[in-house]
Formats: structure tokens, C-alpha cells, sequence
């Protein structure tokens, strides 16, 4: 059965109270999962808010969404999400990506894909207790749990997308909230799986989306600003899809006019970058039935979990909308999300 995520950061002008009361109600609404954003310098410390949701909620799997390897050391970041695994024992993954909006701003480059692929090996392995070269000799966690919490790579193209199906427990994907594109990434997935001598069955695959109830213009003016930080990265991409080429110019124009500062801000200048037409292709907005027509068509292709961003201004009544939006699905997404993404005959396999 096809899980429900979601996708938040604790906001500078927010309260930690709040905040966990948020979560809590998530977890009263049947939401399975939370990736807390870790973005130094746009919202307040991903680490302190997961630990204090680890004592706070009860059911709710959680994890960084995403961290780096630049910014986190792979022993802190073991460390930590070692700590947590001891405080909420079965609850958390990590969300690991090359580095984004926590490393731009000061003044540093993603990491390369050779050195996703050995940093993603290296935190595996201290999270199973392993020790590894460093420094002057061989170095490992002065503690590790009983259960080594999963490991997610977060991509959208295909050697990030065929780099996690060889080497990570599950997959973050990331882009066009468009059934034909999901097909196309989950099938690099399966291929990175396979050549690496894995079933694909054994990488979990968590499709992020991001989604706004409503009437009227109001649900797409509220996606834009998460479409223009899409929209700014796919100007990195080597491999665009025909159907998005003549977006060419809008992420372009993201690209050159995103504000790190207000990042995921509803209200940031940059979500100007995007047009209503692009804004609808990216994400999922529009009314109740639209929406869950939207979010039935890609769970059908076969991923674990879908998360969604929950959006700012009004943060309850979002996620109130979402358990809707979500509610009448759980009984199909159970029956649709079968074997279409495995490949190779893969099973299905749901969490």
C-alpha cells in the first residue's frame, strides 16, 4: 500500500510548539512519514527538530529531507541519525542529496557523482557499525542501534536516479509531478538496481510532489514558488524531456532570478519565474477531485510513498486537505500500486 509523506521545514518565524502539534495531527490524519528540511541558512536546525519530534510523536517515521555530505560530516550525520534510531527505535531514514539550497549560499558546489556514490556507501556502512579509513587509522560510531536506519538518495536524473537503485535503500524522487516522467525516473532507478546485481524490489521509492487544494487561481499562485526552485535546478539537468522544452526559457529566468533567502517562501519574488501553464505541469494543484485524480495516477506507478510538501500560510487547514484529498484514495492505492515500476519482473513492494 502506497504510504503518505510529508515534506516540511521548521520555519524561522515559527514556533517548535507549533510545529510539533503540526506533526502530531499529521499523525492522528494517518500520515506515515515526515523529511524535515535541513537548510542552514532558510530554516531553523533540521537535527534539533527531529529529536524532539523522536520524543514527541509516536507512529510517525521521520528523517532529515535532504541533507548533505558537505555541510554534514558523514560521522555527524551517522551520529545523529544513530541518536535518534536509539530515541525512536524503527522510525528513522535518512535523506541524503549532492547539496542544494544548504549549499549554494555559501559559496559551495554540489557534490560530484562519484562522490555521492562513496559518501552514500561510507554512511551506510558507519550506521552498520563498520569502520572506515580516516584521519590516521580506521574510525567507527562509538555506538550504533540494533537496526540500521535506511538510507535515501534523493535525484531526478538519470545518473542520480540509477546511482540510488545501486547503492541506497530507497530512492527521493524529485521533478514534474507528471506520470510519463515518474515512469522515466523510476525506470533509471531499476536499471542502477540491475546492473549493480540488486532486485529492484529492494529500494524503496518515495516520489515528492508538491500540492495545493482549492478554487480558482489560488492553489497554483500558491505551488509557484516551490515550481521556481524546480525549475531553477532543472536548468542543470544533461537530459530534459521533449515535453518540457518549451519551458526552457522560464527555467532559465528561475534560475537567474531565485532568492536563496526566501526559499519555499509563498510569498518570495522568484515564484513570478513560472507560469500558471509550467506551475501545473510541476506540481499537483486544483480542486479536491483533480487533485486526487492527480495523486491516483502516480501512485499507480508503483511507488512506496508519495510525499507532498506541506505548504506555508495555514499550515493545519493544508494538511487538513491533504488527509481529504488522501483519505478516499487509501483503499485504491493499496490496489493500483503493483509491479508497473519494477522492471525485470520485480515484485511490488509496499510499507
Amino acid at each position: 500500500m502506497t504510504e503518505l509523506g510529508l515534506s516540511l521545514g521548521l520555519s524561522p518565524r515559527e514556533s517548535m510548539d507549533r510545529f510539533v502539534q503540526l506533526l502530531q495531527r499529521a499523525e492522528q490524519l494517518g500520515v506515515d512519514a515526515a523529511w524535515i528540511v535541513d537548510s542552514q541558512l532558510a530554516m531553523k536546525d533540521a537535527y534539533v527538530t527531529l529529536a524532539v519530534l523522536a520524543r514527541e510523536t509516536q507512529t510517525l517515521k521521520m528523517g532529515p529531507g535532504v541533507t548533505n555530505l558537505i555541510t554534514r560530516h558523514e560521522t555527524v550525520i551517522a551520529n545523529a541519525m544513530a541518536t535518534l534510531e536509539n530515541l525512536s527505535p524503527g522510525r528513522i531514514m535518512v535523506g541524503v542529496g549532492a547539496g542544494d539550497s544548504a549549499v549554494f549560499p555559501i559559496g559551495r558546489k554540489p557534490l560530484t557523482i562519484r562522490e555521492c556514490d562513496e559518501g552514500v556507501r561510507r554512511l551506510k556502512a558507519l550506521l552498520a557499525g563498520e569502520a572506515l579509513p580516516m584521519g590516521d587509522g580506521e574510525k567507527a560510531l562509538s555506538f550504533v542501534p540494533a537496526n540500521r536506519p535506511p538510507v535515501f538518495f534523493a535525484g531526478s536524473q538519470p545518473r542520480m536516479l540509477r546511482l540510488a537503485g545501486a547503492v541506497a535503500d530507497g530512492v527521493i524522487i524529485m521533478g514534474p509531478a507528471d506520470v510519463e516522467s515518474v515512469r522515466m525516473q523510476l525506470a533509471q532507478v531499476d536499471a542502477g538496481a540491475i546492473e549493480a546485481g540488486r532486485s529492484p524490489s529492494d529500494v524503496q521509492r518515495d516520489l515528492w510532489v508538491t500540492l495545493s487544494v482549492g478554487d480558482g487561481p489560488k492553489p497554483v499562485n500558491d505551488v509557484k514558488s516551490w515550481c521556481s526552485a524546480q525549475a531553477r535546478w532543472m536548468t542543470t539537468w544533461r537530459d530534459m524531456p521533449s515535453s518540457l522544452e518549451p519551458y526552457r526559457s522560464e527555467m532559465d529566468r528561475a534560475a537567474k532570478e531565485y532568492d536563496f533567502s526566501t526559499h519555499l517562501s509563498l510569498s518570495a519574488g522568484h515564484a513570478d519565474t513560472v507560469s500558471d501553464e509550467f506551475a501545473k505541469v510541476l506540481a499537483v494543484a486544483g480542486t479536491t477531485q483533480e487533485c486526487q485524480s492527480r495523486l491516483a495516477a502516480l501512485a499507480a506507478t508503483g511507488v512506496d510513498r508519495i510525499t507532498v510538501s506541506l505548504l506555508s500560510g495555514g499550515r493545519e487547514r493544508r494538511l487538513e486537505e491533504i488527509a481529504e484529498v488522501w483519505q478516499p484514495l487509501r483503499a485504491l492505492v493499496g490496489g493500483v500500486c503493483g509491479d508497473e515500476s519494477r522492471g525485470a519482473g520485480a515484485p511490488g513492494r509496499h510499507r
